[in-house]
């Protein structure tokens, strides 16, 4: 690496994708630090509700060198959290990678100082962003806390920090975890008003599972949301309660939860996971061709969606309790909305458990929840609203600079504008890894982990700052197209397969894994094909 100085690299968060960071830094002969608030690795997997699973099909959710041990069998899909953990722990271990973490230690702001010369991003002094750090460069000042001795940054103690200066820093903090989204009510029926506990999903999650247990038990609850939290949490509920305090989950929308990946015997990898699936994509930058081919193709898009369609209805009584959504399947894959739902759901909803209630928008009272277009009030003793985590407030939280926090989050009607879904062109020298979502996030991670190792080892140059705008705003296009109202989740899913191949002709690889042509249209992709670099 052409440079005047060592390069330092502070990651900051070692779950997934920061294990995979630091990994990938230390192939490239970088001697990476950890920041690392909690006391072990694993991001979300270290605190999450008892019975959950994983979501992605266990072939798809591995890392591209190191398989799942022979104590998770082939047949056990969907292992357990626990299973997970002990998994990732695992690949830590077998990569000597804790030895670079310092747990207990939160990173509580990151403010860039640049060299006068280059303190103005808009006229153009970053045009090559892609220069490597050098000691003309500009570095990043980290102040950290630690977390052994408090209770998180209510009781920050200045005397307590720490301050590191690094050349550059990759955000690896997640978007699943600790700021929650809360929705906004009106004056005077806000949860304030309410006699009985409203918590986050959050808050849930961060109890042990006795604790959450006892916690529910007794109580008449009401889970708001219909994702993956919601369904896992009233799923406890009823383990909890029973039919003799039925759990109530609000729904703004009905979603297509999956039974299974395999609608009516058919894995749907090869459905959505090949590259035949995306040339019924509109890409972004596409050329005459492939735009003509997605229009032509069109018609099987919806053939697809309705053949899943049609196999979670025969599975799950959908119809029967009103919960057939309105929009295509692939509208949901599209914007990385997809989950499974827990086993013995419906029956539980049959045997009136569960309740399913549709509520466009709600209130407090005195008694609970008032439902808009409804008159009497719905009693409840608790109410978990599951309702997400603004994982942009939490990257802009960490800037000190207002430009800088700004430029992160972008403008609010677009997505995240991170170039390759890992840099915004506008703030040097950091890399955000495990914002944008795809079929399988940890291997998405790895790919992006991978570029950016290579892009502070010198194997390829950025290009100038209006180049990776277009680029971004391009995709952005494309969020919206397939993403739908949901565009900022940044969801890749659609594309996962051209979105690598952007990466591997970045760093010098052979964006086509397979050995046959057929093999290669129609052959769904996952981690192991990019094991090895294929020339």
């Amino acid at each position: 690496m052409a440079s005047e100085r060592e390069v330092s690299v502070a990651i900051i968060g070692a779950g997934i994708s920061g294990l995979l960071a630091c990994k990938y830094a230390l192939s490239k002969g970088f001697h990476p630090i950890v920041f690392e608030s909690r006391s072990r690795i694993g991001g979300v997997w270290t605190k999450t509700i008892e019975t959950t699973r994983l979501q992605t099909p266990k072939p798809l959710y591995q890392f591209s060198d190191f398989p799942w041990p022979s104590t998770v069998p082939d047949s056990e899909l969907f292992p357990h959290h626990h299973q997970v953990l002990d998994y990732v722990e695992s690949y830590a271990r077998h990569f000597d990678l804790v030895k670079h973490i310092k747990f207990h230690t939160r990173v509580c702001s990151i403010h860039y100082q640049n060299p006068s010369h280059q303190t103005d991003t808009t006229s153009g002094s970053w045009a090559l962003w892609g220069a490597l750090p050098s000691a003309s460069s500009g570095q990043w000042k980290l102040v950290v806390q630690n977390t052994s001795t408090q209770q998180g940054l209510s009781n920050y103690n200045q005397d307590e920090e720490e301050v590191y200066v690094v050349d550059f820093v990759i955000l690896c903090i997640g978007r699943f975890s600790e700021v929650p989204n809360m929705p906004e009510f009106p004056p005077h029926k806000g949860p304030n008003v309410f006699q009985g506990q409203v918590i986050h999903s959050n808050d849930y999650t961060a109890m042990d599972h006795k604790t959450a247990a006892q916690f529910v038990k007794g109580k008449k609850v009401t889970v708001v949301g219909f994702q993956k939290y919601a369904i896992d949490i009233a799923n406890e509920c009823c383990n909890a309660n029973g039919v003799e305090n039925p759990c109530t989950v609000l729904y703004r929308n009905a979603r297509w939860t999956m039974p299974d990946y395999m609608p009516w015997g058919f894995s749907i990898a090869y459905l959505y996971l090949n590259r035949f699936s995306e040339l019924l994509v509109h890409k972004p930058g596409e050329g005459f061709v492939l735009c003509l081919l997605a229009t032509m193709l069109s018609p099987l898009r919806w053939a697809f969606s309705k053949f899943v369609e049609s196999h979670i209805k025969n599975k799950l009584p959908l119809e029967k309790h009103g919960m057939v959504p309105k929009h295509r399947f692939h509208q949901e894959i599209n914007a990385c909305l997809i989950a499974t739902v827990p086993e013995k759901f419906y029956e539980r909803v049959e045997e009136g458990s569960i309740i399913l209630k549709k509520a466009p928008s709600f209130g407090f009272c005195k008694e609970g929840i008032v439902i808009d277009g409804e008159d009497t009030p719905m009693s409840t003793d608790l109410v978990i609203l599951a309702t997400g985590f603004r994982g942009d407030q939490k990257l802009k939280d960490l800037f000190v600079s207002p430009t800088f926090k700004d430029y992160i989050v972008g403008d609010p009607n677009s997505a995240l504008p991170l170039y390759r879904e890992c840099i915004h062109p506008r703030i040097p020298q950091l890399a955000v890894i495990g914002f944008s979502e795809s079929v399988s996030n940890l291997y998405t991670s790895e790919m992006r982990c991978r570029w950016v190792s290579e892009l502070l080892a010198g194997t390829f140059k950025l290009p100038s700052i209006k180049e990776m705008e277009e680029d971004v705003a391009k995709w952005d296009e494309f969020k919206k197209r397939y993403s739908g109202q949901y565009y900022r989740r940044s969801c890749i899913a659609a594309l996962h397969v051209w979105y690598n191949d952007q990466l591997c002709k970045d760093m010098g690889l052979n964006p086509k894994r397979k050995k046959k042509f057929f093999a290669e249209l129609f052959e769904p992709y996952g981690p192991t094909d990019y094991v090895s670099p294929k020339e």
